[in-house]
């Protein structure tokens, strides 16, 4: 979930101030097990925002604490807003931990690519039982939220354990084939043509 927007269609509902809008977000998420989100990253993100012209501040409050600001969207930040919603979003498919490592397993010595993809299997059957485990202990009446979110964790979770055992398949094949080479380009200023 963007907190850009996350704010926006917040702020779209009603006028708010960073901390509520914080708890708001987690809420959103399914609470901080969910979502590791920082405050100062809501602030930050509000910042930015104001900044594009996409929010304003409209007041500030003293309920006898710190100052808060409040924030609301602006025209600029509805036609924003309703871009996003207007268009499908793609999670990030690309800079994968667990990929690179097993990458790098082919190419190094002594490593059995094998065990590690059986230890990260463990680990992904370890982690579905988890998930479903506590999907089970929420409340269909209302926590539905929750619930959606475990649903989206677990089926992540059994798609790359379907993922691992395609690889498993091919292994000898790809163990075979040969390396990717990098690109390698001259480093420095190009040579200039001499006349």
């Amino acid at each position: 979930m963007s907190v850009r927007y996350a704010i926006l269609g917040l702020l779209a509902n009603h006028p708010s101030h960073g901390y509520d809008l914080h708890a708001a977000i987690l809420a959103l998420a399914g609470g901080e097990q969910n979502w590791d989100l920082k405050p100062a990253q809501v602030y930050t993100t509000l910042n930015r925002l104001e900044q594009g012209g996409l929010i304003e501040k409209t007041e500030v409050q003293q309920d006898g604490g710190p100052e808060r600001q409040i924030y609301a969207i602006t025209g600029t930040g509805k036609t924003e807003l309703a871009e996003w919603f207007s268009n499908p979003t793609i999670g990030n498919q690309q800079g994968d931990d667990f990929f690179l490592k097993l990458m790098t397993a082919l190419v190094s010595p002594d490593i059995n690519p094998s065990r590690i993809i059986q230890k990260q299997r463990m680990l992904l059957l370890q982690e579905l039982h988890r998930v479903t485990a506590q999907r089970d202990q929420y409340n269909p009446k209302s926590e539905m939220v929750q619930i959606l979110f475990q649903d989206k964790m677990t089926m992540h979770l059994e798609a790359d354990i379907r993922w691992l055992e395609m690889i498993e398949v091919r292994l000898e094949e790809i163990q075979k084939q040969p390396l990717p080479e990098p690109d390698i380009r001259p480093r420095g200023r190009p040579k200039k043509n001499s006349k």
